[in-house]
């Protein structure tokens, strides 16, 4: 009986350090689900990017999909869409179309959302450099801390970044913006 109650008390301990990591997180505004209805409807899709796809009158038509690395995306029944650049209100005009033409939904509705946004990249002097999950409103103290701080000899006032879908870098601050699929490089400093 003693063991009983014992497990019951580490899963109550288990279950309320979950709840207060989750309530630490929504009061930082860092879920994935932080974003606004204007960031979401302006966000355009790119390589990483999941989507929920809702259709209201055939929940077998329904599903979450990722977009791939060339900016597609297989969807059931429709088969392989390029995406890339699309927001998506676009995206479900597109699917309303294509159900309704193919002849498998007479008068489609259904709906988009994002469910998560493509990672960020850093790269240079921070402890782990790599691709990390974004979180809406990411600044680039933020991201620096996600990978772990910056190493002893980053130059922390000459930090770089390569917004999504662009060739150049832009030199940056730690209180600049992060965006998904943007690429943060941290250099060395001199000596």
């Amino acid at each position: 009986m003693q063991g009983i109650r014992l497990v019951l008390s580490e899963l109550n301990k288990t279950k309320a350090a979950s709840m207060a990591f989750a309530v630490a997180m929504c009061v930082l505004g860092l879920s994935a689900g932080a974003w606004s209805s204007a960031q979401a409807a302006d966000y355009k899709l790119g390589a990483g990017d999941k989507v929920r796809v809702v259709v209201l009158a055939d929940p077998e038509f329904s599903g979450e999909y990722e977009v791939d690395a060339s900016g597609n995306m297989s969807v059931r029944m429709i088969g392989r869409i390029s995406v890339l650049g699309m927001t998506t209100a676009q995206l479900e005009a597109e699917l309303v179309q294509r159900y309704s033409s193919s002849g498998y939904l007479r008068n489609p509705k259904l709906t988009v959302e994002l469910v998560s946004a493509r990672p960020f990249f850093i790269l240079g002097e921070v402890l782990k450099p790599g691709s990390y999950p974004y979180v809406a409103g990411l600044t680039v103290a933020q991201a620096v801390a996600i990978a772990g701080g910056y190493t002893r000899r980053a130059s922390t006032s000459r930090i770089k970044l390569k917004r999504f879908g662009t060739k150049e870098e832009e030199s940056v601050t730690e209180d600049s913006t992060v965006d998904p699929g943007d690429i943060l490089r941290v250099p060395e400093r001199f000596f």
